[in-house]
């Protein structure tokens, strides 16, 4: 089951570039923190002209949100992909939030670094926490008509909207909190199990079987 439709070659072409030029500024960011970085310096680092940079972004901070998006975007795609009734709706929240947040490979644990890093960052840059709250909100608001797809006709939509909140804020929660400290990656994912069902516990919608 999938709720977002494929993307053209264009519109790969340009996340492709967009991705690029993320990539460049977290590492700046983390190597210099925003306040001694430019624009024209993450342009100079993702390859691109300092023009190709101003039509996707509108400032520095905001070229890390496609770097940000990503991981949201791979959480969803795994919950959109479990079958509708095969299994209980807080199960199947559960176990793509783990998985999402898991370390089987490299590039999983290569996007957990970059996310430590630009949380780190934004510890001190307002423009760049504005970015991280408006990729949370933005996922959040995406997760939506997935959790209604799995929970099927009748469901309260109030329910759909704050379940979507819930699972969110667990996981922006858990990874604020792990990204102050030396815990390794693999400890990300237990404790946004843990927030998930903290913030889920009441819910009607996930007492249903």
């Amino acid at each position: 089951m999938s709720t977002e439709p494929a993307l053209t070659l264009t519109e790969r072409r340009k996340a492709a570039t967009q991705l690029d030029i993320a990539r460049a500024a977290a590492e700046l960011f983390a190597e210099r923190g925003p306040d001694g970085t430019t624009a024209e310096e993450i342009a100079h680092r993702a390859g691109v002209a300092l023009r190709t940079f101003y039509r996707y972004f509108r400032n520095k901070q905001d070229a890390v949100a496609p770097l940000l998006a990503g991981g949201a975007d791979r959480w969803r795609a795994r919950l959109a992909a479990t079958e509708p009734g095969t299994v209980p709706l807080a199960e199947a929240l559960e176990r793509s939030v783990a998985d999402a947040l898991s370390v089987p490979d490299a590039t999983a644990a290569e996007g957990l670094r970059w996310t430590r890093g630009l949380l780190r960052a934004a510890d001190g840059d307002p423009a760049l926490r504005a970015v991280w709250y408006r990729a949370n909100q933005e996922s959040e608001e995406r997760l939506r008509p997935v959790l209604a797809a799995l929970a099927g006709e009748g469901a309260d939509p109030l329910e759909i909207r704050l379940a979507a909140a819930a699972a969110t804020d667990a996981i922006r929660v858990a990874l604020e909190a792990w990204a102050p400290t030396e815990a390794p990656p693999g400890e990300v994912a237990a404790l946004a199990v843990r927030c998930l069902r903290e913030l889920t516990g009441g819910m009607r919608l996930f007492s249903r079987r």
